[in-house]
């Protein structure tokens, strides 16, 4: 007899449905961005995320157990089966969720996969995981990599960078990140929404950096949040928002400025600046699909910008008159933001840094004809890699005649690093970032 089939919102349907997006990544198909919540009934959600994201960070050290576990690999086809033996694993070693439930419910879901044949293998893992997790966990933390959750090359390059800051960078990629706001000054002030929030019971705090951010001390679903839905208050990291800071003057003192968002989605940063000044500002993304949210984030928050779906790179797009300020948050690694994109680690590769840097040279160098003289350029990533950042910074301004180095040095957030700042993330504070402003003078000026 065939074993019956789990009720809509059984244990075993949201570990199939974390099994199938974990696949995903698996495979390089795609990443957890495209995860797809409303897959699970909403009590749910939370533990589909939780199961995704959290496989996904400790991934490195998961595997190394699992190939412990397995007599042989799966084969490339039952790669939703060996997620469901990572997310097993992940439970039994990181979640608070009872022993039975995590080897019962993972190993009872490879039939939702129609993969009934996998129950036994699953339930003998983790079963073999129950006895043993003391030896075989200290067996494969023998190895470095596993260890510490990171892919080899990245635990490689963070040393070579930085040589005294990389134990407190991977420690910091393994934890989630807090759930940072940005209040929008059109519609309130931060001390003011921070007294809505903590009436609503939600305990956070001021940014010391970000003038419009606040801290939560626990993170909640954004409907909670007081006003969400009228635009007074948006999800961003503290270190994004410093962008608008860093652009502020040299576009508050021109109302109607031109501004370009170069790379804009998903529209953080683009509403951080039509929420702070009175520009003109033009929102550029090679991506339709992302771009398109970009224009759901404009409407919810009232506010307007040009959209054009092109590639930064290119000028087929450009009618030919100047900006004043052009912000470049540039596509980069991302090895800043890790512990909001933990797929990264599985996703990313060594051989991507230098297509990375040679993509971002290119657009500085396309961006910088479409600035006038005496305009500003912010290049932005979330990197902490130095290739793209202090020294793609440097090779520029070496090549750049009319390029002069603004960044601020009178601040309390990062370190200098070359022409630019680099941040790192922080616990309970701001993601990994790096930032550096020029400001295009003619070349005879002698300034």
């Amino acid at each position: 007899m065939s074993a019956k089939r789990p009720q809509k919102g059984s244990g075993q349907e949201v570990r199939a449905a974390a099994a199938r997006a974990l696949a995903i990544v698996l495979g390089e198909r795609g990443s957890l961005a495209s995860l797809d919540e409303h897959s699970v009934i909403a009590r749910d959600r939370g533990l589909l995320k939780e199961l995704c994201f959290g496989s996904c960070r400790r991934l490195p050290r998961l595997e190394a157990i699992a190939a412990k576990l397995l007599k042989q690999p799966f084969k490339k086809r039952d790669q939703d089966v060996q997620a469901l033996l990572l997310i097993g694993i992940y439970q039994l070693l990181y979640m608070r969720i009872p022993a039975h439930a995590a080897v019962g419910e993972t190993a009872g879901a490879a039939r939702l996969l129609k993969k009934e044949w996998a129950t036994r293998v699953l339930n003998g893992c983790l079963r073999r995981l129950q006895r043993e997790s003391e030896t075989l966990t200290e067996e494969v933390d023998r190895d470095e990599s596993a260890r510490l959750e990171h892919p080899a090359w990245l635990l490689s390059a963070l040393k070579s960078a930085w040589p005294e800051q990389w134990p407190g960078i991977v420690a910091a990629n393994n934890e989630p990140g807090p759930m940072t706001l940005r209040v929008n000054q059109r519609e309130n002030d931060r001390e003011a929404y921070l007294g809505k929030l903590l009436d609503q019971g939600l305990e956070a705090h001021l940014c010391p950096h970000a003038p419009d951010g606040i801290t939560l001390e626990t993170p909640c679903d954004v409907t909670t949040l007081p006003g969400f839905e009228q635009g007074l208050v948006s999800v961003q990291d503290e270190a994004a928002q410093l962008c608008a800071t860093l652009l502020g003057p040299s576009i508050a003192p021109r109302p109607g400025a031109r501004v370009l968002d170069a790379c804009a989605a998903p529209g953080g940063k683009t509403a951080h600046l039509l929420e702070q000044f009175d520009i003109a500002l033009t929102a550029l993304d090679s991506d339709n699909q992302r771009l398109a949210r970009v224009d759901d984030t404009l409407g919810r928050l009232h506010l307007e910008a040009e959209l054009i779906h092109a590639d930064a790179a290119k000028r087929d797009w450009w009618n030919g008159t100047l900006f004043d300020a052009i912000l470049l948050d540039a596509p980069c690694s991302g090895t800043g933001v890790i512990r909001r994109h933990p797929d990264i680690k599985t996703l990313r590769r060594k051989s991507d840094i230098g297509k990375l840097t040679k993509l971002q040279a290119a657009l500085l160098d396309n961006l910088w004809g479409l600035l006038r003289p005496g305009g500003t350029l912010l290049y932005a990533t979330c990197s902490v890699l130095p290739e793209e950042n202090e020294r793609q910074l440097e090779a520029f301004v070496a090549r750049t005649a009319d390029a002069r180095v603004t960044t601020p040095t009178d601040v309390a957030w990062g370190e200098a690093r070359g022409h630019g700042r680099q941040l790192f993330s922080q616990q309970n504070s701001h993601d990994g970032f790096f930032y550096a402003r020029l400001e295009k003078r003619p070349v005879d000026s002698g300034a």
